[in-house]
C-alpha cells in the first residue's frame, strides 16, 4: 500500500456512535496513541477529522484524538480548521446573502415545526440540521423541507442521515472542504485515506486513494468502499488502521 500522510475520517458512525449513548473511550484512546505515535515521529498517517458537525465538536474531537498538525474540516465543509495555527476558516463562498437565506431557513423550520419535537443542531453557522427525538419523524417530513426550499428557491441540499436533516448549501460540501485542506497543506488524493459510513461520505471516496468503511456503513457506501471492515464503528476504524500499516 502506498505511503499515506492523511487520513479524513467522519465522526458519527466512526468514531462516535449514532445513537445518543457515551462514545467508546477505551478505542478512542488508542485512535489517539495512533496520532500520538506519529506525531513522535513513526511512520504512517496522521488521522485528522472530515465531518458534518458543528465545528466545536470536531476541534474538541481533533484535540483529543491528538491531531495537532493536519487541519480539519466541520459542518460539512463550511469550515475548515487549522490547529497549528488555532485559525477557524469559513468557506470564501459562502457570501453575507448565502448566510441570510440560512437565516431564513432556520427561521421556516422552526415556525413550521413548531411544538412538535423538532430542534435546530446548535452550532451551526451556515447550514441548518433538524434533530428529532424519533427519526422517523424525520424521514417523513424531509422530503417536504426538501420540497419547500425549492419552492422558495433557497440553494439548499437537502439530505436524510441516519439520525438528522442536513440542509447544506448546495456549492459547499466534505469534497470542497477536502479541496480545500489540500490546497493549504500540499497534500493530494494520492496521498489520502478515507473512511466513512454514509452516503454524504462519498465525498470523502472520492478524494482519497483509499476508501474504507466500518460494518455499520450504508450499504451503497460499502460497494465503493476499497475495504469493509467486519467491526463497527470505532472498532472498524482501529481495524482500518491495522489495514492501512499492513497494506
Amino acid at each position: 500500500m502506498p505511503d499515506f500522510k492523511i487520513i479524513l475520517c467522519d465522526i458519527d458512525g466512526c468514531l462516535s456512535p449514532e445513537d445518543p449513548v457515551p462514545m467508546d473511550v477505551e478505542r478512542l484512546s488508542r485512535v489517539a496513541a495512533w496520532n500520538d505515535r506519529i506525531n513522535r515521529g513513526a511512520a504512517g498517517p496522521l488521522l485528522t477529522l472530515c465531518s458534518g458537525r458543528p465545528l466545536a465538536f470536531v476541534e474538541a474531537m481533533c484535540r483529543f484524538l491528538q491531531n495537532a498538525s493536519w487541519p480539519c474540516l466541520g459542518e460539512n465543509g463550511v469550515w475548515l480548521y487549522d490547529p497549528k495555527q488555532n485559525l477557524y476558516l469559513m468557506d470564501p463562498g459562502i457570501s453575507d446573502e448565502h448566510l441570510a437565506v440560512v437565516n431564513e431557513a432556520a427561521r421556516w423550520t422552526r415556525q413550521r415545526f413548531a411544538g412538535q419535537g423538532v430542534s435546530l443542531q446548535p452550532g451551526k453557522n451556515a447550514s441548518v440540521t433538524l434533530h428529532h427525538a424519533d427519526p422517523a419523524f424525520l424521514k417523513r417530513v424531509c422530503n417536504e423541507v426538501r420540497d419547500e426550499f425549492a419552492k422558495r428557491d433557497w440553494p439548499f441540499r437537502v439530505t436524510m442521515t441516519w439520525s438528522y436533516i442536513n440542509c447544506d448549501l448546495q456549492h459547499i460540501s466534505k469534497a470542497t472542504g477536502i479541496q480545500r485542506l489540500f490546497d493549504r497543506t500540499g497534500v493530494t488524493s494520492s496521498d489520502a485515506v478515507g473512511i466513512g459510513d454514509t452516503m454524504s461520505d462519498k465525498a470523502i471516496a472520492d478524494n482519497v486513494s483509499f476508501f474504507a468503511c466500518p460494518s455499520n456503513a450504508a450499504q451503497p457506501l460499502k460497494e465503493i468502499a476499497d475495504y469493509v471492515s467486519p467491526y463497527p464503528e470505532t472498532a472498524g476504524v482501529l481495524d482500518i488502521l491495522d489495514k492501512v500499516m499492513d497494506g
